[in-house]
């Protein structure tokens, strides 16, 4: 089912508690290493932007939590992605083994280092006539 949640905090509300606590330490790393970064719902799923551009995206599902940090986070670390299931730009961490979480950690800060490569498309404030 699509979530209609519009906030990270009502997207985790509609989990049960362990799934809840899972979501919250994904959401807790994504931020420690991406500083500047915020959180918004894309795709009906938690998402961070930086610079204008997405970050990073996961979601929780029955069995799995789903990490998204686009084909080149998954590419960048295909070696040590390769216990898990996983797609082009996505990844699904089982909710019964423990999160990878340096592993976590280094895929958003690699996407951090990728996207302050990119030119910033951050919406500009006018300054007033």
């Amino acid at each position: 089912m699509r979530s209609s949640a519009t906030t990270i905090d009502e997207y985790v509300a509609e989990f049960p508690a362990p799934t809840q606590k899972l979501l919250q330490e994904v959401r807790a790393l994504v931020a420690a290493a991406a500083p500047g970064a915020t959180e918004t719902i894309s795709y009906a799923i938690p998402t961070f932007d930086l610079r204008g551009r997405h970050l990073v995206h996961f979601a929780a599902f029955e069995r799995h939590l789903g990490l998204y940090p686009t084909s080149s986070g998954i590419a960048a670390f295909a070696d040590e992605l390769a216990p898990y299931k996983r797609a082009k730009g996505s990844v699904q961490f089982p909710l019964d083994r423990p999160l990878p979480v340096d592993l976590i950690r280094r895929i958003v800060e690699f996407r951090v280092a990728e996207v302050g490569a990119l030119p910033d498309r951050s919406p500009r404030k006018r300054r007033p006539a």
